[in-house]
């Protein structure tokens, strides 16, 4: 059996409307735990998950990039600084060339902009060696989205990316509400947010994405407004909360500045709640963490 290593990688942070993030939650309940600024932004993170074996190194997501522009980096108060993907990246001693497989949860701007780069006003690929795992069905969907989602998807960027891993023979296109990604790596897909969002697994760890964004949207009824259909959302977060504890997985938040992970656990009530919570320490701000999930 192989040996496996996780890291926590986080290329930048940036911020959304806390109104948005929390849906229909007043915002006297979310602002207790989860503050905002003056444009009643809260901070998120961009965790994304390195996964290293005897013979793979395999990366989930890859944060928002470093090209949009200084209108856009004010707007979502982007705090990422040039090649950020790089940068974190080589904090666990790894070069983009290092990279075997990159699984993409969904093609929203926050988790594929770092895909590429700009160089001479053209965007190259940043992970030249990978193999790419994405699924066909929401990549389909990523270019006939509705009016309402359609600002998520930055097409004109990622579309060079995906084609160009199409022509090198680098993308692995999955199908299927679940399935193998690759050996002892599984999906389960969730609907609510945006059709087929892949969640990746293993005996471990289950990454969240955005179906639980943060330790505080584990509760049933606290959906993001950005949710393609909220109630379906509810219903994939029992569904994903009930496996989660079945198979004992810590679930990684990708957008929680202070937690990376959490058990899932019930209340008296029978509800469920976040169970242990796992934190980096507070005195160490460096952009990868090795992690623990034994």
């Amino acid at each position: 059996m192989q040996s496996k290593k996780y890291f926590s990688v986080e290329p930048a942070r940036f911020k959304l409307d806390g109104g948005a993030m929390f849906g229909i939650i007043p915002k006297p309940l979310w602002h207790k735990v989860h503050p905002s600024d003056e444009l009643n932004r809260i901070e998120l993170a961009l965790r994304l998950i390195l996964i290293q074996t005897d013979t793979k190194k395999i990366l989930i997501d890859t944060g928002i990039g470093d090209y949009h522009g200084v209108k856009f980096d004010e707007r979502f108060g982007v705090t990422d600084s040039a090649s950020p993907l790089e940068k974190a990246l080589a904090a666990i001693n790894l070069k983009p060339d290092d990279i075997t497989d990159l699984i993409l949860s969904h093609l929203h701007f926050d988790h594929v902009g770092g895909i590429g780069k700009l160089i001479n006003d053209k965007m190259e690929p940043v992970l030249k060696k990978a193999v790419v795992h994405l699924h066909k069905n929401h990549y389909e969907y990523s270019h006939k989205p509705t009016e309402r989602d359609a600002g998520s998807f930055h097409v004109a960027d990622f579309e060079p990316m995906v084609q160009w891993y199409v022509e090198h023979k680098q993308i692995h296109w999955l199908e299927g509400m679940e399935g193998e990604i690759l050996p002892g790596i599984h999906f389960k897909c969730s609907m609510g947010h945006t059709p087929y969002l892949l969640h990746a697994y293993d005996d471990h760890f289950i990454y969240m994405a955005d179906l639980i964004p943060t330790s505080n949207h584990v509760s049933i009824p606290w959906v993001m407004g950005y949710d393609i259909a909220p109630g379906v959302t509810t219903e994939d977060k029992k569904h994903f909360l009930d496996f989660i504890m079945k198979k004992n997985l810590t679930m990684i938040f990708e957008h929680d500045p202070v937690y990376f992970g959490a058990k899932a656990a019930k209340n008296e009530k029978g509800d469920f709640i976040c169970g242990e919570k796992f934190k980096h320490s507070d005195n160490d701000l460096s952009a990868a963490y090795s992690i623990s999930l034994n």
